[in-house]
Order: C-alpha cells, then structure tokens, then sequence
C-alpha cells in the first residue's frame, strides 16, 4: 500500500503527524485510505479511482492480474502465513515436520527421517509359526514421503470451503463501474470496498460470497457485472494423537482433507489401525474413516475437510489376521467387525491361478490358552466361515500332477507331456528314428550350412582352427540300448523302473518291447553320454593333426586301435617327429583338474597352519616385525595358490617312443575314447631354458647337445636358482629330475643329451623367513605345468 505525505507533515509539528498515521495503521492494518485526488478528478472514494490507485503487483496466482495487497509493516503478527507457513510438533525418533517455503505457489514438505518401525507381535508371531514374515496391509502405501503434500491451488475451490481471516479474495467488476483487485481477508473477517465499506465475509462459505458481494454493491451501484474467485488460502491448525507414525501439531492449508493429513503424519503405526481413522471436531466423532475402502475400491467418499482445531485419532489396531498363500497380497489383515474368509479374500484381490480349489487351512487361537487347525471347504459353506483374531489363513496351491498324461523326456526331438488314452502304447509317442535326437542337434547341424558368422560363430581351437559341432559332439547319439517307463503304484506309492529295448523298438518294430503305457508314465530316453556304454557300442571320433598325410577327424570302430585308424590317415609324412606328440584325453583331463583342485585346497590348509605357527613364535620386541614378516609371507602363498587354482589341465597322456622313432610301427597299439587327440609335430630345432638363469630363452639345437651346454648359452644359473632342483621336461612330457637317482642327478644331469623340443627348469630357491620349502615345490610345480603351453610353442 501506498501512503502519500499529508500537508501537516511539512511543518515542526510533523512528528505528531506521523504518530497519528501509525496510529491509524494500527486500528486498521489492511486497507488505508489515500487522501488525493483521481487523476481524472473523481471522487477519491470510487471503486474507478482506487483502480487507479492500486499498485501494479503480481499476484501468485495470477501472475497477469493487478491486485490491491496491503503490504504490513515487518513487526506487526499480521504477515502472510501462506508463504511463511510452518508448524514443528514433538515426533517419535527426534523427526520434525516442517512446510517449507512455497515454490510455484505450492507448500512442499521437507523430507522426514525416521528409523523403520519393528515388526509388531502379531507380525513376529505369524513368522515364528509360517517361517514368513508378512507385512501389515496398505502399510507400503505410507513407507515414502511425498514429494508434495497439500491441495492443488490452481485448481478451482470448493464451494464449501469456508472463508477466513487471510483468504486471498480476487474481485473482478465490470458494467457501470470497473473493478478489478485481490484483497485479503482481514482478522476481523472482512475485507473493505471502496464506496460500499468493510464488509464482513469470514464464516461463510466460498459459494455464498458471490451473491453476498453483489448485494452489498446493488445498495450503491446498478448495472454491474462481479466474478469472485479464491487466490491465496488460510492456513489451519490441526492436531494428530493416538498410534499415528508420527504424531503433533501440523500446520496445513484449509484445503487439505482427513486422507491428506494421514499422509502428511506418514499413516498408522505397525500398532495403528487402519480400519478406524477417526476425525474429531468439538470432541466429537464427526467421521470414522476406513482406509481400506481407499485401497482397496478408491473409495474416498467417507473423506472430509479439516477446520481449525480438529483432532485427527488413530486408535489401536483392531483384530487381525494373517492370509498367505497362494493369494493376491499375503499380509497382515485387519478386521472391521464380523469378517468372513470370502470378505478376506476379496480384500486381498482374490486367489491366484494356481491356489487350490479344495480346501483352506485355519490356524486358531481358542480362549487365549491353546491353538486349533482345522479345514474348511472352498465352497460357499466353507467361505463363510467367520474370522477370529489371530486367525492364519492358508491357501495352498494346486498339486503338481497331470491327470490322464504321460511325460516323455530325455533324448528326443520333442520332449513334453501327451494326452493319455487306455490302450495307449510306446511306438505312438516314437513313431519314427528321427524323433530321438535332440532339437539341439538339429539345430546345430542347420548353422552348420550357414555362410557368415553373425548366427554361429566358430569355436577356436588352441591352434586357431575351428571344428564342425556336430564332429565336436558326437554325444548327442541316442542309447539304444536301454529306455525305461517310470511308473508309480497307486496302491503302495512307491516307484519301479520298467526298462525296454529303444533299438529293438524304434529300429526293428519289436511287438514285445511296444509296451502299453498307464496314466502317469514318465518315459526316458537316454543318450550315450547319460550311461556309459561297452566301449564297442559307443560312438567314438578320434582327431588327427599336425604331420599325417591325411589329417582330420576318423570314426573309430570297436576294433580298431591308434595304429590302424593313423593308417587309415595315410600314414606320417617324413618331417614327422613322433617322440614330441601330444595324446590328449578327456577322462584324463578330468581327473588331471581334479588332482589340481584337490593339490590347491591341500596347500591352502597347509598355509593357515604355518600362518599360526608363525605368529606363535613371534614373540616379545619382534612381535611386530614377526608378524609383519608373517603377512607378506601369507600374501605371497596366496597369490601362488590362486595362480594354482586358474591352471587347466591338458589331459595329456606321455607315449613311450624313443628320440628316434619313425614310421607308423613306432605308434602304441592302444584304445581309443571318444573325443582322443593326437598331435604330432615336425622336428622342432630349438632347446628351451627357463627360470632363474641370466638369459631364459630358446636357442638353436645341435647334435648331441647336453645340459650343461645350454645353460652356458643361457649365461648360467643366477645367485637364485636352486641346482638341487633343477629338472629336464623332455618333448614326450616326461621328466629328468632328482628322482631318477642321486649319482646321475649330482654327477650326470649336466652331461644329460638332450634332444629337440627338451626343456630345461632351473627353480629359484626358498627366500622365505620361515625356513618352509613350498615355495620350491610350488615354483617346480607350476614349472612342469607351465612348460606344457612352452613346449606346444616350441614344437609349432
């Protein structure tokens, strides 16, 4: 507002000139009128001239609209509690609630804090009884705090809002006169019009202020038009006691309802009902909101809109009981009087697909001294049972079973289950030999014909070379041998294997093995991997590489052995060098990993037991450096035995051949299993040196070389290496080392003739402070298998 100077304040006596404007001020803080002259020389007084009197400001909300606002001196109670809107109450856990300051126009909640509340003793009871624990329905509704709580303001006001002491009124007049301003409520309850004077409107509601301005106005005006809307609305003040999650005083907009300031206090406590919101006003019940009619319908219709003073109780919770089950919601139930299952259940959204049809399992409290389950019917009868509480309720889920069915599985094209009819038999479920391999084999061989690598790409070998997966897994071959029905007897409930012949039935059309099936059968097809088999009826491949005049991937027949299938190959070419082959195999391979594993959980052992004994015997003013000593120690044991633990075994098999052998009689004549590899390179021409030597590298063979050559090319062993341990790999994976005997270990291994593809493995020694050897063994250790991916580079 503005005050324009009076002439009595241009001389001595002004002071009391401005004690008598503050004194006006204060009799009537909101509206004052400016003794000046219209610019048009009106009468000061008209509602025309106070349009041109009113200082252009922005309302909130209506940014567009000019209003007429008393601006209040700082120090006078009167300040705009719309914007400044705050109330702290006591809450449980030290939380505050606090409206922050408007943004938009909207009053935004700040954030509260509060530690989850315990499960209640209902909660704990059930979980102690089911081994579940189940929340408290409609309790997730309230685990959030709302980003914003109050009502929409630009939204229009109820007409049954009533109007009170700082409502923001936006008057619009048009016609004879024009109007246009946004005047607040004052204390007493009234707002002041020009010409027409204060008029009294607090007390009454929205949709009566329409009709009760223009009839103040007729008495001076005629032929006038008057729109009237709501700007900025009071601020109330509420109360919230009984089991609320955080009870006190709030502070909320005079728009806000009862479910708004459940929300606003975070809902009912674990030990709060939900069923019995009760809104007090006077000392009286003036509603008992059922918050299940919101969630469960979002039925609002028992909601109601706060006044000043009201109470907001929340009571103890009611009964309640437990569902679980194959149902909708499993939680925490809360009774509202008599409740039957069927109600119970359609509070909870119902039973699911798969819940039961049969019955439903009770679980009583009788008389508070004992317990009772009983059973009910899912019929009519049994659904109208009525609830007790403490009550747990379970709906069981279907049974697993196929009536009329039979379950065909294992290695086929089609597994599944099939319709069971009497007289049903084995060959109408098999009808043809194709039907028993599996879809993945199909699959399989159809990305084989496939030309680019964006559907199936190509798994690689060590060498590079990729290899068809048909060829790689043969195992998807059927058993012919055996098949069985698995059947269960109804009578006695125990199970018994019926075994046909597949090959007799499928491949011969056999009368005697088309067995009749009954209801139930689970038949199984095996395929050859699923039981081993006599080696004459399995399915072998053998792989031949490196120097064969025809190398590839053979079918082995029962009889044959690696000489004859390598025959079959055309035979070695002359650069062949047999004493550095490679025979691998997967059983071999597979026990190798195994061994691995079990030499790695061995020496871990072993390392917590010499850990204890080191720090027992680190004692006194060496504690710390013992202990010290100690962890690096442990550090560096670990660090091998991880290493340990991510080698792979190759499954290599050494074959017992001289340095010189040739030709295909060389060749052991032994057996062959599925999935054998057989390497054989051409005669390298370099030794390798590794470990703790100056200069570990390969260097060219020469005829006739010995140990002690090499190790002279290589610079030597270092200050670190450890002679006593040293060893020879030679190219076929054996070993020359201190178990071949002392004197030629000592005195011989460094005259030791070596041949192309050998290897020597000089270990560093044991620089441990404990005095312990298994950094050698492991250092040897990690040598000879290490130097199997060496010698495979040196012979390629």
């Amino acid at each position: 507002m503005r005050i324009k100077r009076h002439a009595c304040c241009s001389f001595p006596g002004a002071r009391f000139c401005l004690l008598a404007v503050v004194a006006a001020l204060a009799f009537n803080p909101r509206v004052v009128h400016a003794q000046s002259s219209c610019a048009d020389g009106s009468d000061p007084d008209t509602l025309g001239c106070a349009a041109q009197q009113a200082t252009p400001q922005q309302s909130v909300s209506s940014p567009s609209t000019l209003s007429v606002e008393e601006r209040p001196q700082n120090d006078t109670p009167s300040a705009d509690r719309s914007t400044n809107a705050s109330a702290k109450g006591s809450l449980p856990g030290g939380a505050s609630y606090t409206e922050g300051a408007t943004r938009n126009g909207r009053r935004e909640l700040e954030p509260r804090s509060s530690a989850p509340e315990p499960p209640s003793e209902f909660q704990t009871f059930v979980a102690a009884t089911s081994g579940k624990m189940l929340p408290v329905y409609g309790a997730k509704l309230f685990s959030t705090q709302p980003a914003y709580f109050g009502p929409i303001d630009h939204g229009p006001a109820p007409g049954e809002l009533i109007i009170g002491p700082d409502d923001e009124l936006r008057i619009r007049i048009w016609g004879q006169v024009n109007f246009s301003a946004n005047l607040r409520v004052s204390r007493e309850g009234e707002i002041y019009l020009p010409k027409v004077g204060a008029v009294h409107v607090a007390g009454m509601p929205f949709s009566a202020i329409p009709a009760h301005l223009r009839s103040v106005m007729a008495r001076v005006y005629r032929n006038f038009e008057l729109s009237v809307d709501l700007g900025e609305i009071h601020t109330i003040q509420i109360y919230v006691t009984g089991m609320a999650h955080q009870p006190g005083e709030y502070t909320v907009s005079a728009l806000n309802t009862l479910v708004d300031a459940v929300f606003a206090v975070g809902g009912p406590s674990a030990s709060g009902s939900m069923r019995h919101v009760q809104l007090k006003r006077a000392g009286k019940v003036v509603t008992d909101f059922d918050l299940y009619a919101l969630l469960v319908s979002g039925d609002k219709s028992g909601d109601m809109q706060l006044q000043p003073a009201d109470v907001l109780y929340i009571p103890v919770a009611g009964p309640q009981v437990a569902l679980m089950g194959s149902v909708s919601e499993p939680a925490i139930y809360e009774l509202r009087g008599e409740e039957t299952i069927e109600q119970l259940l359609d509070t909870a959204g119902g039973r699911t697909v798969i819940a039961s049809g049969a019955r439903l399992s009770v679980d009583r409290i009788e008389d508070r001294t004992r317990r009772r389950a009983f059973a009910v019917a899912s019929d009519p009868a049994g659904l109208a049972t009525l609830l007790a509480g403490g009550d747990i309720v379970r709906v069981d889920p279907i049974l697993s079973d196929y009536r009329d069915a039979v379950t065909l599985r294992g290695a086929v094209a089609n597994p599944g289950r099939f319709q069971w009819h009497p007289g049903m038999r084995l060959s109408e479920l098999m009808p043809e030999r194709d039907a028993l391999l599996r879809r993945d084999y199909w699959w399989k061989r159809t990305r084989l014909g496939i030309p680019g690598p964006q559907l199936a790409e190509p798994d690689a070998s060590e060498n590079g070379a990729s290899k068809p997966d048909a060829v790689q897994s043969p195992a998807a071959q059927t058993n012919w041998n055996q098949a069985v029905i698995e059947r269960l007897d109804a009578s006695t409930m125990t199970t018994r294997l019926i075994p046909f012949q597949l090959g007799k039935l499928v491949l011969e059309h056999d009368v005697s093995q088309d067995l009749e099936l009954q209801a139930g059968d689970v038949i199984t097809i095996f395929a050859q991997q699923d039981i081993q088999l006599p080696i004459k009826e399995q399915t072998v491949y053998l792989e031949l590489s490196g120097e064969f005049v025809h190398p590839g991937i053979y079918s082995v027949s029962p009889e044959e052995t690696l000489r004859s299938v390598a025959a079959r190959a055309g035979g070695l070419t002359e650069r062949a060098y047999l004493y550095g082959s490679t025979y691998t195999r997967k059983s071999t391979r597979a026990l190798e990993q195994q061994q691995f594993n079990e030499y790695a959980d061995r020496l871990e052992h072993q390392i917590q037991r010499n850990s204890l004994a080191l720090v027992n015997e680190s004692g006194g003013s060496g504690q710390q450096s013992g202990s010290a000593a100690g962890q690096q120690v442990e550090t560096i044991d670990r660090a091998l035995i991880a290493r340990i633990r991510q080698l792979r075994s190759t499954g290599r098999i050494v074959l017992k051949m001289n340095p010189g052998s040739t030709g295909l009689d060389a060749l052991p004549d032994m057996r062959i299993e599925d999935g054998d590899q057989l390497q054989v390179p051409f005669a390298p021409e370099t030794i390798q040196v590794v470990g703790a030597v100056f200069n570990p590298h390969a260097f060219l063979y020469g005829n006739r070389a010995r140990v002690d050559e090499y190790l002279h090319l290589a610079g030597g062993p270092s200050r670190e290496a450890d002679r006593r341990h040293m060893f020879v790999l030679r190219a076929d994976g054996s070993v020359v080392g201190r178990d071949m005997g002392k004197s030629l270990f000592e005195a011989d291994l460094s005259k030791l003739r070596l041949y192309p593809g050998d290897a020597i493995v000089v270990p560093e020694k044991d620089v441990r402070p404990s005095g312990l050897n298994q950094l050698m063994i492991w250092t040897q250790f990690l040598a000879q298998l290490s130097l199997n991916s060496v010698e495979f580079s040196v012979l390629k």
